[in-house]
């Protein structure tokens, strides 16, 4: 890590390649607050470096040399590799350069309450439930979320106090440049293979991070979830549990769903009630991210009665079972699943929701992900009536032609013989046979981290047309 020191002004500047994603969008900000000079560059226009431009910073659409204008540092994307050119021209210049994470440490090490929400599913969610209860409970924190979050008008809010929450995402390793005073870890999980070896080497990332948090400090800790429960003896700062099915220290019991297929549940900690909990966001998994969201809460001096006010507040995030609208008396709903874990949860929860079928369309995220997890996937379409497969969204990888959409429709059927399922390439072409087909109270549920909530937009507009 360079030697750097957020507090140190002196009119720098940094330029961010990549500028425009989730994160580095919220860094850009933060930087432009703490008083930088902040320049920056991506591949294309949107609302966020719009945004970016009225606070200050300058833009540059598509990566050239000539972007890098003798910044004092280079911040880029995990996505931006070392022949970018404009990495190229600052390697060419001796400026330093730190990814995406190493920056955000840098933002960490200045709040002394500094939140990071590691897990393989919900960190999104999580964090803005944490979020909304710190806000609502005038704890005035600085928000980084992965997602859209109406409540703060986007993905980011700059406090003015000293606490501060973000994502810490496991992706190579990235979190483990954090500083976090707090480590929330929701589940551990298979997934970036194309990364890390196994199972393995994924726990041994956790634990890593497990030790970033100082003795002091707290881990909030999901005990159902039996690789999170493996690394609690090696953890050396406090430990809070969470749970169900066990003695943890925050256990939800006697849950129950809303016709909307809303959870209502007690929690107890260390045995004794401390509330009913009703959320408006649908599904068993949120009751895990919702425990993990009031365990938080409270080491921070949040009253109980308060949390459970400033919980039911929180209406969900952008690409989180979003309900895009309704067509032909069907909701259109759009989730960001994109693993076998949260594309079985999500369906889970819709089984709760009001419906007649349930359509899932479903685009693959990466060609390494699905090669690697094609079994579990397969079998994760169970409590869908109807399912389409689209093409698998590349990303950052390259098709060298090992796996396909067609293979991962030909063995779904082997576990689901009977079931209508089906490989459609074009969005509109599916757009138009799911807007012939479906029937009044059916559920329409776009699945991916890809663009595929561009289906459920192009269901909606047959109906306006």
């Amino acid at each position: 890590m360079i030697a750097f020191d957020i507090n140190q002004k002196l009119d720098q500047h940094i330029h961010l390649i990549g500028i425009g994603g989730i994160s580095m969008s919220a860094i850009a900000e933060v930087l432009l607050n703490q008083g930088y000079r902040v320049s920056g560059s991506d591949m294309n226009d949107s609302k966020i470096l719009t945004k970016l431009r009225k606070h200050g910073a300058q833009i540059f659409i598509g990566h050239n040399k000539d972007n890098i204008q003798n910044p004092d540092l280079i911040v880029y994307t995990a996505a931006v590799k070392e022949d970018n050119p404009e990495r190229i021209k600052a390697k060419e210049l001796d400026i330093p350069q730190i990814d995406r994470a190493e920056m955000l440490g840098h933002i960490m090490k200045n709040y002394n309450k500094a939140i990071a929400v590691a897990g393989s599913h919900g960190k999104t969610t999580t964090t803005s439930l944490i979020s909304l209860i710190m806000e609502y409970s005038n704890l005035d924190p600085t928000i980084l979320v992965g997602g859209e979050l109406d409540e703060i008008g986007g993905n980011i809010k700059i406090g003015e106090s000293q606490h501060f929450i973000t994502e810490a995402c496991e992706y190579v390793e990235s979190f483990l440049k954090f500083f976090p005073s707090i480590g929330i870890i929701l589940n551990i999980d298979e997934d970036h293979l194309d990364y890390f070896k196994d199972i393995d080497h994924i726990k041994e990332a956790f634990r890593k991070f497990t030790n970033l948090i100082p003795k002091e400090g707290f881990l909030v800790a999901n005990e159902d979830d039996e690789n999170v429960k493996e690394i609690l003896p090696h953890v050396e700062c406090n430990v809070i549990t969470y749970g169900i099915n066990n003695n943890s220290n925050f256990v939800a019991k006697d849950i129950l769903f809303t016709k909307e297929g809303y959870p209502i549940f007690r929690v107890e900690f260390d045995g004794k009630n401390i509330g009913t909990f009703e959320l408006n966001i649908p599904g068993k998994h949120n009751v895990y991210n919702a425990l993990a969201s009031i365990a938080t809460a409270y080491i921070l001096g949040v009253e109980p009665s308060n949390i459970e006010t400033h919980i039911k507040k929180f209406k969900g995030i952008h690409r989180r079972f979003d309900i895009l609208g309704e067509v032909k008396g069907c909701k259109i709903v759009d989730d960001y699943a994109h693993h076998p874990a949260e594309i079985r949860a999500t369906l889970e929860a819709a089984q709760n929701y009001p419906h007649r079928n349930i359509w899932c369309v479903f685009q693959p995220h990466t060609f390494s992900r699905t090669k690697a997890l094609l079994n579990d996937f397969a079998s994760s379409f169970k409590d869908a009536d109807h399912v389409i497969i689209t093409d698998i969204y590349a990303a950052r990888e390259i098709d060298n032609g090992e796996i396909s959409s067609e293979v991962l429709v030909n063995m779904i059927k082997e576990f689901n013989p009977s079931g209508d399922i089906r490989y459609m390439k074009n969005f509109e072409e599916i757009s138009k046979y799911i807007y012939e087909n479906i029937e009044s109270d059916d559920l329409v549920l776009t699945m991916g981290a890809g663009d595929v909530y561009r289906i459920g937009e192009f269901i909606i507009n047959f109906e306006n047309h």
